[in-house]
C-alpha cells in the first residue's frame, strides 16, 4: 500500500487512518448472507450463526445471554490470548487464510493496524442508526469517514491505585504531583527494604504516562507520518522513570507475574498507576489485599492540573470476509449497550463503558469492599472527562509495541535506560512504516 492523497482533515485516529486505507480498506459489509441462514429483522426472522474471538473476563458468559435472548442468531465465543500476546496475530492469520471468525474483541490502539492491513470489515450500512449511542472519542477510535469497523466497548481512563493501609500507616496521603509521588517512593522503600512503588509498564500502560503529559507518538504533516516517540516531551517522561530506576524505587517484579500479585496482595508493592480495568486485575490476582486498596486521581505534572491518560479502550470489531455483518453489528451493539449484561461486566472485568446510556449502571455507584468500600468509579467518571482527544494511534502498533515492550522489559531491569528505549522503538517504527510504502515526515 502507498501512502493516500486523501486531504487530512485532523489528527484523531479516523482521520489518520485515511493516509494509509485510501485505496486498501475492506468492502462495505453487506447486510444479507450468512454462513447459517439470512439475516432478517432483529427479531424477526435474522438468523445467522457467528464466532466471536476475545479474551475479557465475563465475555463467555455475554455470550450465552446474548443467546438465550436472540435465538435466531448463534454466537459461539473462543478465548484467544490476549492481544499482545497472541490473539491479534492469530486474528490477522486468520483474515489472511479466510478463515477468520466474524466478531473479535480488539483494543483501540490495534485498530488502525488492523484497518491498514484490509482486516476490517465496514458494517456502516447497517449501524448508523446505533452510532449515537456512543461517546464521539470512541466512535472516532473505530471509524474512518463514513466506515465504521465495529462497537466501542470500553474506554480506559488512567487514577492512581494505592495501598491505603500502607499509606495510612506512614501518614501519608495520594500524591498531587509526579514530584510528591517520587518523594512518597523514598518514603516508602525506606520504611522496609522490599517495599516499593509502582513496578513495570510497558505498551500501552507507558503510552498512557506519555498521553497524559502531552507527548505524542504519531501525528500527520501532510500526506505524511509524523513518528515523536523519541520526542523531547516523550524524554521528560523517560527521565523521571529512569530516576526512579536509578534510586532503585521500583519493584523488580515484572508486571503481571507471580511476584507481581504477591507484592499487591502483601503491601511490598504499594502502588498501580494505570488504567480503570486494572481493579479487575488487581482484584483477581491479589486477593490478600482485599480492603488495603484505594484509588485517587493520577499524580499530575503541575499542581492543579487535571490532564489524563487512556490506556487500553476496545471494541467487538468486524473482520475481513464475514457474510453476516447485520447480525454481527446485533451482537456488537448489543454488548456494548446491553444494561444486564454491561452491568455484569463492569463487576467481572472492571470495564468502563463507552455507551451513553450506562453511565448510570448501578454497579458504577456501587461500594467496593477490595477497595474499603470506595465507589471507585466516581474517580474514573471524573478521570474520563479530562483524557485528552489530541492523540493518535499509528499504523503498525503492534510491531510498535514488541519493539517498545522489548526495550522497556530492559530499561526497568536496568540493563538499558528509557531514552535509548524510545530512541530504539522510534527508529524501528519509521523503517517499519517505509517498509510497508508510507511516508514518513522528516
Amino acid at each position: 500500500m502507498k501512502a493516500s492523497r486523501s486531504r487530512v482533515v485532523g489528527t484523531t485516529v479516523a482521520t489518520a487512518l485515511a493516509l494509509v486505507l485510501a485505496g486498501c480498506s475492506a468492502d462495505s459489509g453487506s447486510d444479507g448472507g450468512s454462513r447459517g441462514g439470512s439475516d432478517g429483522g432483529s427479531d424477526g426472522g435474522e438468523s445467522a450463526e457467528l464466532t466471536f474471538w476475545g479474551w475479557a473476563p465475563g465475555y463467555a458468559d455475554a455470550v450465552k445471554a446474548f443467546n438465550k435472548t436472540h435465538p435466531g442468531i448463534k454466537v459461539t465465543y473462543q478465548e484467544v490470548q490476549p492481544g499482545a500476546k497472541g490473539g491479534y496475530q492469530k486474528m490477522l492469520n486468520a483474515v489472511q487464510a479466510g478463515n477468520a471468525p466474524c466478531l473479535a474483541q480488539v483494543g483501540f490502539e490495534t485498530l488502525p493496524s488492523f484497518a491498514a492491513q484490509g482486516a476490517l470489515q465496514d458494517v456502516s450500512k447497517v449501524a448508523r442508526q446505533d452510532t449515537a449511542d456512543f461517546l464521539p472519542a470512541a466512535l472516532h477510535a473505530v471509524s474512518l469517514g463514513d466506515a465504521l469497523y465495529g462497537a466501542p466497548v470500553d474506554t480506559a481512563p488512567m487514577a492512581l491505585f494505592y495501598n491505603k493501609k500502607l499509606y495510612d500507616s506512614l501518614g501519608l496521603k495520594p500524591p498531587a504531583t509526579w514530584a510528591e509521588y517520587k518523594e512518597q517512593a523514598k518514603k516508602i522503600h525506606a520504611s522496609g527494604p522490599g517495599r516499593y512503588i509502582s513496578s513495570p509498564y510497558l505498551n500501552y500502560d507507558y503510552a498512557g504516562l506519555a498521553w497524559q503529559a502531552g507527548a505524542s507518538w504519531f501525528g500527520v504533516e501532510g500526506d505524511a507520518w509524523k513518528v515523536g516517540v523519541a520526542s523531547e516531551a516523550n524524554q521528560k517522561v523517560a527521565s523521571y522513570w529512569q530516576g526512579l530506576v536509578h534510586d532503585g524505587l521500583i519493584s523488580p517484579a515484572p508486571m503481571y507475574d507471580q511476584a507481581w500479585y504477591t507484592g499487591l496482595g502483601n503491601g511490598k508493592i504499594a502502588t498501580v498507576v494505570g488504567a480503570v480495568w486494572q481493579a479487575g486485575v488487581i482484584k483477581g490476582g491479589a486477593k490478600d489485599g482485599a480492603g488495603d486498596w484505594a484509588v485517587a486521581p493520577m499524580p499530575q505534572w503541575k499542581a492543579g492540573d487535571t490532564a489524563v491518560g487512556n490506556a487500553g479502550g476496545s471494541a467487538t470489531a468486524v473482520l475481513k470476509g464475514c457474510e453476516t455483518t447485520k447480525a454481527a453489528w446485533t451482537f456488537a451493539h448489543w454488548l456494548s449497550t446491553d444494561r444486564t449484561t454491561y452491568g455484569e461486566l463492569v463487576t467481572k472485568a472492571s470495564l468502563y463503558p463507552a455507551s451513553y446510556g450506562l453511565k448510570d449502571l448501578p454497579q458504577l455507584k456501587a461500594k467496593d469492599p477490595y477497595f474499603g468500600g470506595q465507589p471507585i468509579y466516581d474517580v474514573f467518571a471524573r478521570a474520563s472527562r479530562n483524557v485528552s482527544t489530541d492523540w493518535t494511534w499509528g499504523p503498525v502498533m503492534t510491531k510498535t509495541t514488541a519493539d517498545l515492550d522489548d526495550a522497556l522489559g530492559k530499561a526497568w531491569a536496568g540493563k538499558g535506560t528509557f531514552k535509548d528505549a524510545l530512541t530504539t522503538t522510534q527508529d524501528k517504527t519509521v523503517a517499519e512504516l517505509r517498509n510497508q510504502g508510507l511516508q514518513v515526515a522528516k
